[in-house]
């Protein structure tokens, strides 16, 4: 997701979500496609990450559904330095409600880079994978939801970035499970391990 400001750094703040049922479609906007890998991901949560993205639709001036637009991005996600090293400190699985639990803060560095770049690095990258992104049309925040492909099929993750880590947010009642701070579920984890190596307990600890 694109960082916010705080002060003079960049800091990510965010919090995540499980996604069940068909029911977020209807607040879809916009659709891109994703690739990304993995140059660096150490365990205190620093991440070097490289993404590629192709625009898959948009509603036009005229309603026409627009395509294209290629992009790559190099990453570099950290934690903050009051987070004294563990960037996924937080409740492993906070209920949704009125009353959020600490939103998960990132240092989040992004850079623009040629498509072609971003494609060679993809392929020295040591972990990916791929996902369709959805922007959302709700309130309280820059929500939006990640549909997984391939090993990661059939996970479906909203996110929404937030201007403060105590914000209150509408949880919608399709996001049926806070992922806040679960580093397993987190993007370089999940190149790294894709559901498809999880076992069946795992699997049924998260899908229930």
């Amino acid at each position: 997701m694109a960082s916010c400001r705080c002060t003079s750094v960049a800091l990510e703040i965010e919090r995540r979500f499980l996604v069940e049922g068909q029911a977020w479609r209807r607040h879809s906007r916009w659709q891109r496609a994703l690739r990304q890998g993995y140059l660096v991901s150490a365990a205190d949560g620093l991440t070097l990450r490289v993404r590629t993205s192709a625009l898959l639709g948009e509603p036009g001036a005229a309603g026409a559904v627009q395509q294209g637009q290629e992009e790559a991005w190099l990453t570099l996600k950290a934690p903050p330095p009051s987070a004294g090293g563990d960037a996924f400190a937080g409740p492993a699985e906070p209920a949704p409600g009125s009353s959020p639990p600490q939103a998960l803060s990132r240092l989040e560095f992004e850079y623009a880079i040629p498509v072609a770049d971003g494609e060679a690095l993809l392929g020295l990258s040591t972990a990916r994978l791929s996902k369709c992104r959805h922007g959302l049309d709700l309130p309280g925040g820059d929500w939006v939801l990640d549909v997984f492909e391939a090993d990661n099929a059939p996970l479906v993750v909203a996110e929404v970035e937030l201007s403060s880590p105590d914000q209150v947010v509408a949880v919608p009642p399709w996001c049926v499970r806070e992922l806040t701070g679960r580093h397993d579920l987190s993007n370089a984890a999940l190149a790294a391990r894709p559901l498809a190596r999880w076992d069946a307990a795992e699997l049924r600890e998260l899908f229930g």
